[in-house]
């Protein structure tokens, strides 16, 4: 018989205002950055994300740092984490070796992926789609047996950088597949961002047949400026969990220069104005956001973020300078 280990947010009664918001920025938005980020940074931005009520924070990867050199550290963040209560912290764990560092540094829900297409696999990770999947449900089913919680990851939903189009019915078998194997929770990541609104209605057409809709999210990459178009079209059809990255971080390495992952603060924006709750304080979020694009040296990759920022320092201009007018009106 199959031992599930569900998320909280998943075993609570599905509510329809309510969207779960998967923060992947300290983990997905941050390893490919080329100059290292100290581990001190790391912690501080995930105790941040917390704090401005982000209930899932991915924290890491426990990947080998010769692949990945900026997840390195993964140990010494993961165990360092003041853990706030009513947080999950889940990290990816591509292998079985992955999956015993993660164990031994206290992970409690880890996350696995695969790709849908034949090329992507072989370029990303040396294998068929086919033992792709094998390895993934290999690490599933001894997380499992550890009563860890398992996401699944699946990449190239919309689109391949090597293949082009992906068969809707081809992502669908696969999301079954992880879904029945054990996973809580699949994520449709459009890993080049070149999804529409109407593609993701005909994928979620056939996703939503065979994947019960509480354990569907989103992942959507805003290469193209269609990652809000098409988180909607999601609400639209009654996803309720949705993956970004604080500040827009995460570039896409398909598209140079261009816009990867979903700011977190666009999407908390959008969610907010369409009445959603997600539990998220979006002036503390637009700070850490604000705060880690300091430290990386750039500005935030956030449209929202950007806009409110200066708004609210023209807001503090016009105060001062009120001020300081009724200062003099009483000399």
């Amino acid at each position: 018989m199959l031992k599930r280990s569900y998320s909280r947010a998943v075993v609570s009664p599905y509510s329809t205002d309510f969207v779960k918001i998967v923060e992947v920025g300290p983990r997905d938005g941050l390893q490919n950055e080329k100059t290292l980020v100290p581990a001190q940074v790391k912690i501080e931005l995930i105790e941040r994300l917390a704090n401005n009520g982000l209930s899932v924070v991915e924290a890491t990867s426990f990947v080998s740092p010769k692949w990945v050199p900026q997840m390195g550290d993964n140990k010494q963040v993961l165990t360092s984490v003041k853990k706030k209560p009513g947080v999950f912290y889940p990290v990816l764990t591509p292998n079985l070796k992955g999956l015993e560092g993660a164990v031994a540094a206290g992970a409690e829900e880890v996350a696995l992926f695969t790709a849908v297409t034949e090329s992507f696999n072989r370029k990303n990770t040396n294998c068929s789609t086919q033992e792709s999947l094998v390895r993934a449900k290999d690490v599933l089913k001894k997380a499992l047996d550890q009563n860890l919680r398992v996401r699944g990851y699946l990449s190239c939903v919309l689109g391949c950088p090597y293949e082009g189009k992906v068969n809707p019915e081809k992502v669908a078998e696969l999301a079954k597949e992880l879904y029945d194997a054990g996973c809580y929770e699949i994520s449709l990541g459009d890993t080049i961002g070149v999804g529409t609104a109407g593609s993701m209605a005909t994928l979620l057409e056939h996703v939503l047949k065979v994947v019960p809709i509480e354990a569907v999210a989103v992942h959507c990459h805003d290469t193209y400026g269609q990652a809000l178009a098409n988180i909607l079209k999601a609400l639209e059809y009654g996803v309720r969990v949705v993956d970004s990255s604080v500040a827009g971080l995460g570039g896409c390495p398909y598209a140079p220069g261009a816009k990867g992952n979903v700011a977190t603060e666009d999407v908390v924006y959008m969610l907010n104005g369409l009445g959603l709750k997600t539990g998220v304080d979006l002036d503390a979020l637009i700070d850490t956001g604000d705060w880690i694009s300091e430290q990386l040296g750039r500005p935030t990759n956030s449209r929202a973020a950007a806009a409110l920022i200066t708004a609210r320092k023209r807001r503090q201009e016009l105060e001062k300078a009120a001020h300081v007018d009724l200062k003099t009106a009483k000399l």
